[in-house]
């Protein structure tokens, strides 16, 4: 495999400081450039490695350069856009995104190579795989709901993986979005055939966990993914970036494409 040249994005933070670390132990990757705020470069610059605070800086002098973000929407739109100047492909780990920033990420993705999941985790992406089988089997008589648990510092809620297991979820059953059920509060009533509740939990310093309940007549059956370490989002992230360096432009490219390649 040829080595794949990487940039990461606000490398001092928690997700990218782990990036900048696994990336610097792939023989397969080699960082060739870090963005962060000012304040924080100087703990991050080693060697030869270009550390700027400007990613058009970076981006400039590595075109080509798989860029990965795991930041905020807006901040990712503004990376995305830089990226599109220089040629850079993007892997997005981040969630969040509105419809106007969705709408930007697509045109965008008709020039340079983007990928884009909401879980960076292998596992929780052949679990939204799965899922579908599951649920055709088991028929209507079981009612979907979702849960997920994340640390207390986590900004959004429900969860880009919540929000993207419920869609699918729905899309099987063809329901529409208003079927998805975000919080319940009150005398609301018994509740509607055509639902998915979405329950979000926030503490500590849980990293990610997703629950599945297909709750049946007389049983229930419960699929749970957890994730115990940063390095798992960090890992299925590099592990895009390799992939997508050899894509052409043109569309957003997800898990499955990933795993349709391995299946091939």
């Amino acid at each position: 495999m040829a080595e794949t040249k990487v940039i990461i994005m606000g490398a001092g933070g928690r997700m990218g400081s782990t990036l900048v670390d696994l990336a610097r132990q792939d023989q397969d990757l080699r960082l060739v450039g870090v963005v962060e705020q000012e304040e924080r470069l100087e703990q991050i610059r080693a060697g030869d490695l270009l550390a700027d605070s400007d990613p058009r800086n970076v981006f400039s002098e590595h075109p080509g350069a798989v860029v990965v973000d795991f930041s905020h929407p807006q901040a990712t739109v503004e990376t995305v856009k830089a990226a599109a100047e220089s040629e850079n492909p993007v892997v997005i780990g981040t969630t969040g995104f509105n419809d106007p920033q969705n709408q930007i990420l697509e045109e965008a993705a008709l020039n340079i190579p983007l990928f884009m999941a909401p879980n960076m985790s292998v596992g929780i992406n052949v679990l939204l795989e799965i899922l579908p089988k599951l649920a055709a089997l088991l028929g209507p008589d079981y009612d979907l709901e979702i849960s997920e648990i994340h640390h207390k510092h986590k900004k959004d809620a429900p969860s880009g993986t919540a929000v993207k297991l419920a869609r699918i979820m729905a899309e099987l059953r063809g329901w529409e979005e208003g079927a998805l059920r975000y919080a319940r509060q009150g005398m609301i009533g018994e509740r509607p055939e055509k639902e998915i509740g979405v329950q979000s939990l926030r503490g500590g310093d849980v990293v990610g966990e997703h629950t599945v309940h297909f709750l049946g007549p007389g049983e229930r059956i419960d699929l749970t993914h957890r994730v115990y370490s940063r390095n798992t989002f960090a890992q299925g992230a590099l592990r895009a970036a390799k992939w997508l360096r050899t894509k052409p432009a043109g569309r957003i490219y997800s898990m499955p494409d990933l795993f349709a390649d391995l299946i091939e």
